[in-house]
Formats: C-alpha cells, sequence, structure tokens
C-alpha cells in the first residue's frame, strides 16, 4: 500500500506541476478499485481469470508514463533534420544487408501479400531500428496506468482490453509482452488492436509473435500494409523539382492530378527531366514550406496507405526513401 501511494502521489504532482500540467484525471476512484471494475469487464469478455491474475495483480500506475503522455517536444525538428536522423547512411548499409540476408523469406512474403520487400524492410528500420529498440516498459501496466489516468482513458482502456485478449490467447507471456510507454509492441510496434487486426503466425507454430519470430514480424507489417490498401505494382513516390511559378495552393494531399498534368505544370524529377509516362494520380507535397521550400515529393497511392500506419508525412517519407536507398 505504502508503495502504491507513493505512485498515486506522483502522479498527482505530474498532473498539476508546470509544463506537465494537462486535463485532471478522470479517475475518481482508487486505482484498486478501477481495476476491479476492468477485470469484471475483461471477465465478461472471456478472458480466463488464470490471465487476470498473472497480467493485473500488483500493478499500479507507473508516473513516468504519464510524464511522457503529457510530455511536449522542446522544438521540432526540420525535414531534413529528420530525415538525416531518422535515415542514416548506417541505417540504409544495415538494411541493404539484412534485404539480403532475409531474402527468400521476403520475397515469399512479398509475393503473398503483395507488398515489396523493400518496404518491409523499411517499416522495420524505421519503427525498432530492425528490431534492435522494441521499448521495455511492461505494455499491461503502461496501458492501465493510461487507461486509468483519464486523459484518453477510453482509448487506452480499449487497448488494455486488446493486450489482455493476445495474452489469453496464448501469443506472448506477460513478462515478455513490453513496448513502448503508450503500448505499442514488438518489432513492428503494433497496438493490440493492430496486432488483432494484423498480425500473423506466419511459422505456424500458433502463436503471433511479433516480439522474437522474424517470418511472423514481416508478414504482419506486410499483411498491415496489404489490408490498408498496398499495391505492390507501384511505388510510394519521387522527389521532384517544381519550377518557379508554381502555384503552391496545389501543394497537398487534397489536391490530385495526373502525373502527365503535373509535368504539363513544369513538374519534373530533380535532374530537371520528364516524370514517368505512367498516369497514375498523384499529389505534390512540400513537407517542410518554412525551412525547405525547395523540397518536394510527388507522392501516389502507397503513401497514403503508409499514412494508415503512422500518419505524418516525415514517417511516410522516411519509409519511402529508405525503401529506395535499400534498393539500390
Amino acid at each position: 500500500m505504502k508503495k502504491q501511494g507513493l505512485a498515486m502521489l506522483l502522479i498527482a504532482l505530474l498532473m498539476i506541476s508546470g509544463p506537465l500540467a494537462g486535463p485532471a484525471s478522470a479517475a475518481e476512484q482508487p486505482f484498486e478499485q478501477w481495476l476491479t471494475e476492468l477485470r469484471q469487464e475483461a471477465k465478461g469478455r472471456g478472458i480466463s481469470a488464470t490471465t487476470l491474475d498473472a497480467a493485473l495483480t500488483g500493478i499500479e500506475p507507473i508516473p513516468r508514463v504519464i510524464e511522457l503522455d503529457r510530455q511536449q517536444p522542446e522544438f521540432t525538428l526540420t525535414f531534413v533534420q529528420y530525415r538525416d536522423r531518422v535515415v542514416p547512411q548506417s541505417r540504409i548499409n544495415m538494411g541493404r544487408r539484412l534485404l539480403e540476408e532475409h531474402r527468400e523469406l521476403l520475397t515469399e512474403i512479398g509475393k503473398e501479400f503483395g507488398v515489396q520487400p523493400r518496404f518491409i524492410v523499411a517499416l522495420w528500420g524505421i519503427e525498432t531500428d530492425f528490431g534492435r529498440i522494441t521499448g521495455g516498459f511492461p505494455v499491461i501496466n503502461a496501458l492501465a496506468t493510461l487507461a486509468y489516468d483519464g486523459r484518453r482513458s477510453s482509448y487506452f482502456r480499449g487497448e488494455l482490453l486488446n493486450a489482455l485478449q493476445i495474452l489469453d490467447e496464448g501469443h506472448i507471456g506477460v513478462d515478455e509482452m513490453k513496448g513502448s510507454w503508450a503500448g505499442a509492441m514488438g518489432q513492428s510496434q503494433f497496438m493490440p488492436s493492430s496486432f488483432l487486426n494484423f498480425a500473423v503466425d506466419y511459422n505456424g507454430d500458433g502463436r503471433r509473435d511479433i516480439w522474437h519470430t522474424l517470418p511472423d514480424v514481416f508478414a504482419s507489417a506486410a499483411n498491415y500494409l496489404a489490408k490498408s490498401g498496398w499495391r505492390d505494382d507501384q511505388t510510394w513516390g519521387r522527389a521532384v523539382q517544381l519550377p518557379a511559378d508554381f502555384d503552391r495552393s496545389l501543394a497537398g494531399l487534397e489536391t490530385r492530378k495526373r502525373i502527365g498534368q503535373w509535368q504539363e505544370l513544369g513538374v519534373r524529377r530533380p535532374d530537371g527531366s520528364d516524370l514517368p509516362t505512367r498516369q497514375l494520380m498523384a499529389s505534390i507535397i512540400i513537407p517542410d514550406q518554412e525551412n525547405h521550400p525547395d523540397i518536394a515529393f510527388m507522392v501516389y497511392e502507397n503513401f497514403r496507405t503508409t499514412l494508415r500506419w503512422n500518419r505524418s508525412n516525415y514517417f511516410a517519407l522516411a519509409v519511402g526513401l529508405l525503401s529506395d536507398a535499400i534498393a539500390m
């Protein structure tokens, strides 16, 4: 009780202190009482008492999780800073090596799910540095903290129940279910809902293991993209050069034109040569108009599909650029 009381005191201090101040906790009951009600809801969903005992006994809010949830970035990276940090030459080199090392498996999975292997490897590299950095927070405890906290309690309560279902199905043990402070798990950093929707038991051992089993990691990422609308007969996009008189109000995902129409407006490849002749629908994005107004990309439908994985233009561009560099 003393340990739990200290944890609750720390959380209360985090909620009211200066830069971390945010919405007051919606939890108006002691954590143990809240947890008892959560347990009853999970039991009503068919999750076994054995799983609930193993997962929920002795857990308590984690102050560091609340701190990270409240924390605002001290500065915003420019696109070039982000690109150089996320797609360094060292990651490109490692991606090339791993693409070659696992080529047979990746080719097989790529054909089955309709996703080019280089994109699977690029996502793997950007999400967890090829499985090296997957997060060390106990997922159940972290999600329980966020669900109890109240700022986004409904969302995280749902993810917590999903995580309990994953444990109950036997895909991973409680002690091995580690991830980010927000509950993203494994080498593909799936939230529990994404795991239930997209994770694949590719090696047929009865478990969808995105933590340790590379066939499952690769197939799960490919399945996510495939079910989100990926087209393996297309790439993601390309860097382009804009004419001096380009109407910048046309930049953005809201505007779509055929490649030939962009060609007519003076858009060219970076070396000044003509755009591809295939008439895909495309948009022009300028990811950092303020700092780098001359850096622009023409993006296709697969770019939009990548945004379903992570709703950040910077992220989706990094995936595309890393995939291109890996394949060179």
